[in-house]
C-alpha cells in the first residue's frame, strides 16, 4: 500500500438505505469519509492532474453510488463506495467510512458507522 493518500470526508448523500420499509421510503442522510491510496509521485513532479486522483470525479461517484438502488446494510453500501473508488486506475487501496447518523436505534447515540479497506486484487 503507498504512503501517499487522498482524503475526502463528509460526503453528504440522501439514500434510501436500511432493512426497515420507513428508511427505504423516506431516505435519509448518510456521511461518507473516503481515502485512496496511490502513488503520487509523479504527479507531484509533473504537476499535472492525469498522473493524479481528481478528488471532485472521486466525490461525485461516491455521492452517485450512496443515491444508486437502496440495498439492506450500510456494509454493502461501503462495499460498493469501495468499489467505485478502485474504478479509479491510480488507487491501489482505499478505506471506506459510512456514517449513518440517523440510524433507527432507540437509545440515544451520536452516530454508527462501518469502515472497511479494500485493495487491488
Amino acid at each position: 500500500m503507498s504512503r501517499d493518500r487522498i482524503t475526502v470526508t463528509g460526503l453528504r448523500a440522501t439514500g434510501h438505505h436500511g432493512v426497515f420499509e420507513h428508511e427505504r421510503e423516506k431516505g435519509q442522510e448518510f456521511v461518507v469519509d473516503v481515502t485512496v491510496h496511490l502513488a503520487l509521485h509523479d504527479a507531484a513532479a509533473s504537476d499535472e492532474l492525469a498522473k493524479t486522483v481528481h478528488y471532485g470525479e472521486l466525490a461525485e461517484a461516491v455521492v452517485a453510488a450512496v443515491e444508486r438502488d437502496p440495498v439492506d446494510l450500510i456494509e454493502t453500501l461501503a462495499q460498493r463506495i469501495a468499489d467505485v473508488a478502485l474504478g479509479f486506475g491510480r488507487v491501489d487501496t482505499v478505506d471506506v467510512t459510512v456514517h449513518k447518523p440517523n440510524a433507527p436505534i432507540p437509545v440515544p447515540f451520536d452516530d454508527v458507522t462501518v469502515s472497511i479497506t479494500r485493495s487491488r486484487a
